[in-house]
């Protein structure tokens, strides 16, 4: 047995720690995209980097970011949000930072590595006990795990 399973508070303890760091720097890049650069700013540089649909590009990163960020300080639908955010850094990644190298300060991908990285652990965890998907389907079993008991 780990440390983990034996406490199993710290792993909660954990996900929140992860869920609110990430989700705060989200909100903040989706919110700097909406209110200080305005989508049509941020449509025309995407245009500008040759990211196709930039518009529909610029909606969904700066709402991605607004909402994903949410709804993991919330511990909402953080699988679906891991998901989405993972999707939106893969897209930075390819269209932005892949020939930039590693390192952030030449423009490089390890922020938004490191952003994709965690939004998928999180998505493959879930929010822990201290998110409110652990409070709305507390007690609640899949139905295969339904059908396997009741045998």
């Amino acid at each position: 047995m780990n440390f983990a399973d034996r406490f199993p508070v710290l792993r909660d303890i954990g996900l929140l720690i992860g869920r609110l760091a990430l989700g705060v720097i989200l909100l903040a890049h989706g919110l700097q995209k909406l209110t200080d650069i305005g989508l049509g700013a941020v449509a025309r540089g995407f245009d500008d980097l040759g990211i196709p649909l930039p518009t529909l590009a610029a909606y969904y990163a700066t709402w991605v970011e607004i909402l994903g960020g949410l709804a993991l300080i919330l511990g909402l639908l953080v699988p679906v949000a891991g998901v989405l955010v993972a999707l939106d850094m893969a897209g930075a990644y390819w269209f932005v930072h892949r020939d930039d190298g590693l390192f952030v300060n030449e423009g490089g991908f390890e922020f938004v590595l490191l952003i994709a990285a965690t939004a998928l652990l999180l998505a493959g965890t879930g929010s822990g006990r201290f998110g409110l998907d652990a409070l709305l389907w507390r007690g609640r079993t899949p139905a295969r795990g339904r059908a396997e008991t009741s045998v």
